[in-house]
């Protein structure tokens, strides 16, 4: 009986430090990807956002599913970043600048490509 016991708490720790360090073990399967995340490391990502909308908040868990570091401004809350906001043209939220190219919308294949 305790030795059932142990081997599921066995097996339950195995499947949560798996589940934690899956990006490091999906990098020793697939070294190509390292190039990428290279670019995606040194990427310049900034997200003009609200805390309500909804597709900012799928653009803040994509780029943080992908791994893609960015800065975010609230232009609700920061009037600076909403300057900065309008003056790239405003039009919608998120507005999403990837080193340089702008992204209305959340566009998820937009954003990769303009990581490239």
């Amino acid at each position: 009986m305790l030795g059932r016991v142990l081997k599921k708490v066995l097996l339950i720790l195995v499947v949560v430090v798996v589940y934690q360090n899956w990006g490091k073990i999906e990098r020793v399967f697939n070294p190509s990807q390292v190039a990428s995340e290279h670019v995606r490391a040194n990427a310049r990502v900034t997200l003009y956002a609200t805390e309500w909308c909804g597709y900012c908040k799928q653009a803040r868990r994509f780029l943080d599913q992908k791994g893609i570091a960015y800065k975010e401004f609230d232009i609700e809350k920061d009037a600076e970043a909403r300057k900065a906001y309008e003056a790239l043209g405003g039009r919608g939220i998120p507005l999403i600048d990837v080193n340089g190219t702008l992204i209305r919308g959340f566009e998820p294949e937009k954003i990769l490509a303009a990581l490239e």
